[in-house]
C-alpha cells in the first residue's frame, strides 16, 4: 500500500527520497563496446543470438519488411499515428532557431550559424513493451532540425522481426534506416559504426540499464540526449480532485517499471486517504499489476502539505519528470513551478495525453535533473558555430585594447597578434 507522509512530521530525507537503480553493469558494457569496436557486424550477430535469441541473416530492416509491417497494422492505428505526428510536428516547428548576423558597426560583421548534425541515432526499446510513441517523439524533432539521416536501432524478437507498430511509426516519421540491434551493442554500433550500421553524431532515446551505461561510456565520442532514470510522475492536487482520476494517473507511470516513482502532493488529508484506497481498487485490475504494485509499494508516496503553495515548493524540490497540476485555474500557479520536465495543466490533462498525442515531447529529464536540463527538442539536433569579420580599420580601432587584455593574462603572443597588423601600417 502506498504510504502517506505528513510534511513537517517526517524527515525531509523521507519526503524527498528517490529510488536509485543499483545494478552495476559498467564492466559488462565496457566489454560489449570494445567487442563491437573490434568485430563490427560479427559482434552484433553474435549478441543478437545471445541476448535476443535471434539468428539474423541481415541487420538492416528491408523496405519489404517495413511495407509488410505497415500493411499489418490496423488502419485506425495508422491514422492515430499520423494525427499524433502532426501534433508533434506542429509543436516542434516552433522550436526552430534561426541563424543571426550583427553588422551595426563599420567594418565589423559577427554572427552565428545554426547547423543540424549530419546523422542522428535513435534507440527504441523492445522487451516488455513496444514504444511507437518514442519513434515519433525522437525522430520528428530531428527531421525538423534538418538532420540528413535518422538511423533507428531496436531489438528484434526471437524470429528476427521488429514489432510492426514500431516500423509503422518509423514509416510515418520518415526514419531513413532501421537496424535490428538492441542493448549496449546497438549504442556501440551507433557510436563507432560497423560494416552495416553507420556512425552517428548524436544518440537519443531511452533504454534499460545497459543502454544507459553505454550512452554514458560513448559520450564524448558522440553526443547524447540524457541518461534516463526510472519513470516519474508527481501530481499536485487540491481537495476537489477526483481520487479515481488521481489514482489512475499515478498508475499510468507505476506500470512502466518496478523502479518507477508515483507521488501525490496534496493539501487535503481526505484526498490522500481516498487516493490510497482507490489505488488498492485499481491495481488488481491492471494487466501489469505486479509491476505497478511493486512501484507503488516501494517507491510511491502521498505527501500531505499545509497548502498548495507548500505543495508546489515540494514539487520544485523533487523536480519530477512529469508534473500534473490538478487544481482550479492552473495557469495561476504555472509561474511558481520552476523545475519539471513537462507540466500537465488542470483536471482534464492526464500525463498519457503527453506521452502519445498532444505534441510536446515525452523524452524528459528524470531523477531531479529537470532542475538543470530540458525535454528533448529540435535544439538537441543542431549545433551552433559563430563567425567574426573585421576590416583593417575596424581592427585598428580595438587592437590596443585586445593587446592590453592579452598581456593581463600573460599571453604576449596573443597581444602581438592583435597589434602586428597595425604596426605594419
Amino acid at each position: 500500500m502506498i504510504k502517506i507522509l505528513k510534511y513537517g512530521e517526517v524527515t525531509t530525507e523521507e519526503i524527498f527520497a528517490r529510488s536509485v537503480p543499483t545494478v552495476n553493469v559498467e564492466e559488462i558494457v565496457t566489454d560489449i563496446i570494445e567487442t563491437v569496436k573490434t568485430k563490427g557486424d560479427a559482434a552484433l550477430f553474435e549478441y543478437s543470438r545471445k541476448f535476443d535469441h535471434a539468428d539474423l541473416t541481415a541487420l538492416q530492416v528491408s523496405t519489404e519488411e517495413i511495407e509488410e509491417a505497415v500493411a499489418s497494422v490496423e488502419p485506425e492505428f495508422l491514422e492515430i499515428l499520423k494525427k499524433a505526428a502532426a501534433n508533434i510536428t506542429k509543436f516542434h516547428e516552433k522550436q526552430k532557431r534561426n541563424s543571426f548576423i550583427i553588422n551595426d558597426e563599420d567594418g565589423i560583421v559577427i554572427g552565428q550559424k545554426v547547423i543540424p548534425v549530419d546523422r542522428a541515432g535513435l534507440y527504441v526499446p523492445g522487451g516488455t513493451a513496444a514504444y511507437p510513441s518514442t519513434v515519433l517523439m525522437d525522430s520528428i524533432p530531428a527531421k525538423i532540425a534538418g538532420v540528413k539521416q535518422v538511423v533507428m536501432v531496436t531489438p528484434p524478437n526471437a524470429q528476427g522481426k521488429v514489432n510492426p507498430v514500431i516500423l509503422a511509426a518509423a514509416s510515418v516519421a520518415g526514419v531513413d534506416k532501421i537496424f535490428k540491434v538492441g542493448g549496449a551493442q546497438a549504442v556501440a554500433a551507433l557510436a563507432y559504426g560497423t560494416e552495416s550500421v553507420p556512425k552517428v553524431d548524436k544518440i537519443v532515446g531511452p533504454g534499460n540499464a545497459f543502454v544507459a551505461e553505454a550512452k554514458k561510456q560513448v559520450f564524448g565520442r558522440v553526443s547524447i540526449d540524457m541518461i534516463a532514470g526510472p519513470s516519474e510522475i508527481l501530481i499536485v492536487a487540491d481537495g476537489k480532485t477526483n481520487p479515481k482520476h488521481a489514482a489512475a494517473d499515478l498508475l499510468s507511470q507505476a506500470e512502466h517499471d518496478k523502479m518507477a516513482s508515483a507521488v501525490l502532493v496534496t493539501d487535503s488529508a481526505e484526498l490522500a486517504v481516498a487516493v490510497q484506497a482507490e489505488l488498492e481498487v485499481q491495481i488488481p485490475q491492471l494487466e501489469r499489476a505486479e509491476i505497478a504494485r511493486a512501484s507503488i509499494d516501494d517507491n510511491g508516496k502521498i505527501i500531505v502539505a499545509e497548502d498548495l503553495r507548500q505543495a508546489i515548493e515540494i514539487a520544485n524540490e523533487i523536480a519530477p519528470e512529469h508534473l500534473e497540476l490538478c487544481v482550479d485555474n492552473p495557469f495561476d500557479y504555472l509561474d511558481a513551478i520552476r523545475h519539471a520536465g513537462s507540466i500537465f495543466m488542470g483536471r482534464n490533462c492526464p500525463e498519457a495525453l503527453g506521452d502519445y498525442f498532444a505534441g510536446p515531447n515525452h523524452t524528459l529529464p528524470t531523477s531531479g535533473t529537470a532542475k538543470f536540463s530540458s525535454p528533448l527538442s529540435v535544439d538537441d539536433f543542431v549545433k551552433k558555430t559563430q563567425y567574426t569579420y573585421y576590416t583593417n580599420d575596424a581592427l585598428a580601432r580595438v587592437a590596443k585594447d585586445v593587446a592590453y587584455f592579452a598581456r593581463k593574462e600573460g599571453l604576449t603572443a596573443h597581444a602581438k597578434s592583435a597589434v602586428v597588423r597595425t604596426e605594419e601600417e
